[in-house]
């Protein structure tokens, strides 16, 4: 077919074809994709647990007192420690105090402060007195991570003759841990 001419529109059909047939080919082909790598390591988590305490209370309300007749009451000591830890609870003492005779202080008549007598204890029969002498007159315990509800007892004997009027006390609650 030497010297054969073809018609122009038969050379655009055939350029057309094979352009797309290119096109075609080339949206057939898998696409590059770029190479992704990984590496992997650690990362190390501490924390260090410290032993700790707290301690709180509400008042030990006696209410009334009548010498005729000995009053009791009792509150609770609010006591929360990590799990695992030791505590002993202590009840401080004032000068003069003693386990079995603390003083609440009350008004002043002819200058003189009138006081009334009273007790703390360990247990509800009231036999167990609470001061701060560790291994004596404490109360030791072991954390649980939760508050826990250590109860105290109190009691003011009778016969006693104070002056009438309102008498109170503030004793410190130790906790050592």
């Amino acid at each position: 077919m030497r010297g054969c001419v073809l018609p122009s529109s038969l050379l655009r059909s055939v350029a057309l074809g094979i352009a797309l047939s290119g096109l075609a080919a080339g949206l057939a082909a898998p696409a590059a994709r770029a190479q992704t790598s990984t590496a992997s390591g650690v990362l190390t988590v501490s924390a260090t647990v410290l032993k700790f305490c707290t301690v709180g209370s509400s008042l030990l309300a006696f209410g009334n007192y009548t010498p005729s007749t000995a009053s009791t009451a009792s509150t609770n000591v609010l006591v929360t420690c990590t799990a695992g830890t030791p505590y002993s609870i202590a009840m401080s003492l004032d000068a003069g105090d003693t386990t079995a005779a603390r003083k609440m202080a009350g008004p002043v008549l002819s200058g003189t402060e009138s006081s009334l007598l009273y007790a703390l204890y360990r247990d509800s029969a009231r036999a167990q007195p609470w001061g701060e002498t560790t291994g004596t007159d404490t109360l030791s315990g072991t954390g649980t991570g939760l508050p826990v509800s250590v109860p105290v007892y109190g009691a003011i004997a009778s016969g006693q003759s104070p002056a009438p009027g309102i008498y109170g006390d503030v004793v410190a609650i130790t906790l050592t841990y």
